[in-house]
């Protein structure tokens, strides 16, 4: 069974971003097949929330890694090597 065009399930980052320029390259082609059309868009669509909702996961992580790392440069905390654990 073939996956559903808003399926990005099992795509990285850079494979989804890379489907999308082609996507876009095909609107901005002078040939559009307007039996495509919608298709494409749809799958566009699905990529763009995809790497959006990545992007957002990606800057909460580093929103709350920065702080933390930023202490250990400072001598502020001790990470644990092993565990990665943050030392009192």
């Amino acid at each position: 069974m073939a996956a559903k065009p808003t399926d990005t399930s099992g795509l990285s980052y850079a494979e989804a971003s890379h489907e999308l320029d082609e996507i876009v390259a095909f609107f901005e082609s002078a040939d559009v097949d307007v039996d495509e059309l919608v298709a494409k868009l749809e799958r566009a669509t699905a990529l763009v929330d995809e790497l959006s909702a990545r992007l957002k996961a990606t800057k909460l992580q580093v929103d709350e890694l920065a702080p933390r790392l930023a202490a250990v440069l400072d001598d502020e905390l001790a990470i644990d090597p092993d565990t990665g654990e943050v030392l009192e």
